[in-house]
């Protein structure tokens, strides 16, 4: 019989202890891994871009359709400040169309509002909320999942 290693979750902070310093740089330069789970060509525009007294984690191009896309992400479960600001990029970047969340767990509620702002939107602005985990198998290296929990 074939040996096999058992699945074991990575805490996000023990890989990405700051998230400024570590998460928000290393998405931005692993977007192969966005472009794989939502199925889009995204090339890095800016990370940090100011919207008011806010900044924008991340900002993207869609290089299929030339729409920009915004990420916000965070290294905890969703919140209400988290989705005031993904609300304030969508209405202060007016090139951007695509809001992706990004957070370690996304409450009913949350879910819910971007289920929402799906259906009420025009159809060409979409909303989508990913979970990130890491995992790995004995001693290998953390390997991250993202996982689709709201989509238009």
């Amino acid at each position: 019989m074939p040996e096999l290693g058992e699945l074991e979750d990575v805490d996000l902070r023990d890989v990405w202890p700051d998230e400024s310093k570590d998460f928000t740089p290393w998405i931005a330069s692993n977007l192969s891994l966005l472009n794989k789970t939502l199925g889009l060509a995204l090339e890095f525009e800016a990370v940090e871009k100011s919207v008011g007294r806010f900044r924008a984690d991340i900002v993207c191009l869609n290089t299929r359709d030339g729409s920009r896309l915004v990420i916000e992400n965070q290294l905890e479960a969703a919140d209400q400040k988290h989705l005031g600001q993904i609300l304030i990029y969508a209405a202060g970047l007016d090139e951007v169309t695509t809001i992706v969340w990004i957070a370690a767990s996304f409450k009913d509620e949350y879910l819910d509002v971007l289920d929402w702002l799906n259906r009420i939107t025009n159809k060409r602005f979409q909303f989508f909320g990913l979970q990130i985990e890491l995992w790995r198998i004995g001693n290998s290296e953390p390997a991250p999942r993202l996982s689709i929990v709201s989509k238009p």
